[in-house]
C-alpha cells in the first residue's frame, strides 16, 4: 500500500466527519423565504370574511388585495440552520440569509416571538382601521403629545400621552392643527394648552422660545386612535400570521369594503408596509421575498414602502409593476389611477435614496 493510498484512506473518515458536522451543527444565521399571500377581501379558513364590518354598509369586491408574508426560520432552539441550508438560500435570488442578531434577540424564544407578533398584528389592525375611516371622512384620531424635549419650555408642564384638545382657544383635531397653532403664536407670550390627561381636562400654559425663527415649545406630536369608533371592524386572520407589516393592505381592504365598486377594478394588487395612525407607510423586512410571493400569486401591482425601495428594485418581480406607497392615501390614488390606465405614471422606487 502506497503512502498516497494510505493518506486517502485516512482522509475519508475525516471528510465524512466534516460533512456530518456541517449538516448537523446550527449556525448563527436566519433564512428568509417567500411566504403565503392572503386576499384580505376574501374569507379565512373557517369561511368567515377576513374583514367584517358592523355599523356601516359593506360591499363585495371581485378583485383581490393580497397581504404578503415571509417564512422566517425560527429562533433557537427550534431554529437550526445548517451550512447546506444556508448555502442553498444564499445562492437563491428569491431567498435571503441574515445574521441571527439582526432578526432575533439572543434570549428570544418561539413563544415570545409569537406573542410579540400577535401584539404587533393587533396594533397594526387598529391603526389600519383608523386610517381607512379617516380616508372615508370619519374623525377617529386625535393629536397627542408623543415626547417632550428635555430642557424645553414644555418640560414639566406637558407630558407624553397628553391629548391636545385646543391651543389658545383654537380646537386641535389634527397634529398639524397643533403645529400651526404653536408656530403662529407670539414668541415670549404664554400659549394656553387644554389637554386631556388621565381622563381629566387640564389647562396648561407654556411660553415658547424662538428656534430657527419660529416659536417652539419642545414637543413632538403624534396621532392616536380614539377609543370609540363609529364603525366596528374585525379582522379574522389566522393566529399563525403575526407582525405589523400588513397594516397598509388591511387599511386598503377596509376602505374597499366600505365603498361600492371594486378598488382594484377586479384585478389583483399586493403589497406590504406598516401603518401608523397618520396614514404613513413604514418599512418591513423581507421585501424581496414578499415580492416573489406576490408575483407567484398572480398580482399585477405591488405596493412598496418608500424605505424598502432600494431592495425592492433588486427583486425578481417579473411583469408585476412596483409602485411606491408613501401613505395609504397615496396607495389608494395610485391603484385607482392604474385601474383607469395600466400605463399611467405612478409613484416609483426609481431614484429613491437608500
Amino acid at each position: 500500500m502506497t503512502q498516497r493510498t494510505l493518506a486517502g484512506i485516512l482522509a475519508v473518515p475525516l471528510l465524512i466527519g466534516l460533512w456530518v458536522t456541517a449538516a448537523l451543527v446550527p449556525l448563527p444565521y436566519v433564512t428568509y423565504e417567500p411566504g403565503l399571500t392572503v386576499n384580505v377581501l376574501g374569507d379565512n379558513d373557517d369561511g368567515k370574511p377576513i374583514i367584517a364590518v358592523t355599523g356601516a354598509k359593506s360591499y363585495a369586491d371581485d378583485g383581490q388585495l393580497r397581504m404578503t408574508t415571509v417564512y422566517v426560520s425560527q429562533p433557537r432552539p427550534e431554529g437550526k440552520n445548517n451550512l447546506f441550508e444556508l448555502m442553498r438560500d444564499w445562492a437563491s435570488d428569491e431567498d435571503a440569509v441574515y445574521p441571527y442578531d439582526a432578526v432575533y434577540r439572543q434570549d428570544e424564544t418561539v413563544a415570545q416571538n409569537k406573542q410579540e407578533g400577535a401584539a404587533q398584528m393587533t396594533s397594526s389592525q387598529d391603526a389600519a382601521t383608523a386610517v381607512a375611516l379617516e380616508e372615508l371622512g370619519y374623525d377617529v384620531t386625535e393629536p397627542v403629545v408623543a415626547d417632550v424635549t428635555a430642557g424645553a419650555p414644555a418640560e414639566g408642564r406637558l407630558r407624553a400621552g397628553d391629548v391636545v384638545l385646543s391651543v389658545d382657544g383654537a380646537a386641535t383635531a389634527t397634529t398639524q392643527d397643533v403645529v400651526d397653532a404653536v408656530t403662529s403664536a407670539s414668541a415670549g407670550e404664554p400659549v394656553t394648552f387644554v389637554v386631556r390627561r388621565d381622563g381629566q381636562r387640564r389647562t396648561v400654559q407654556v411660553t415658547p422660545r424662538t428656534v430657527d425663527g419660529k416659536p417652539q415649545v419642545g414637543i413632538s406630536v403624534g396621532a392616536q386612535v380614539k377609543k370609540d369608533l363609529p364603525v366596528d371592524v374585525a379582522i379574522n386572520l389566522s393566529d399563525g400570521i403575526g407582525g405589523p407589516s400588513a397594516g397598509l393592505m388591511f387599511s386598503l381592504g377596509i376602505y374597499d369594503t366600505l365603498t361600492p365598486g371594486s378598488l382594484t377594478g377586479g384585478k389583483t394588487v399586493a403589497g406590504t408596509g406598516t401603518m401608523d395612525a397618520t396614514g404613513a407607510v413604514g418599512p418591513i423586512g423581507g421585501i424581496q421575498q414578499k415580492i416573489v410571493g406576490a408575483r407567484d400569486a398572480g398580482a399585477q401591482l405591488f405596493l412598496v414602502p418608500p424605505d424598502n425601495c432600494q431592495d425592492a428594485l433588486g427583486a425578481p418581480n417579473g411583469d408585476m409593476r412596483l409602485v411606491r406607497a408613501d401613505t395609504m392615501h397615496d396607495a389608494r390614488v395610485a391603484i385607482q389611477a392604474w385601474v383607469k390606465d395600466p400605463d399611467a405614471t405612478l409613484p416609483s422606487c426609481e431614484g429613491v435614496a437608500s
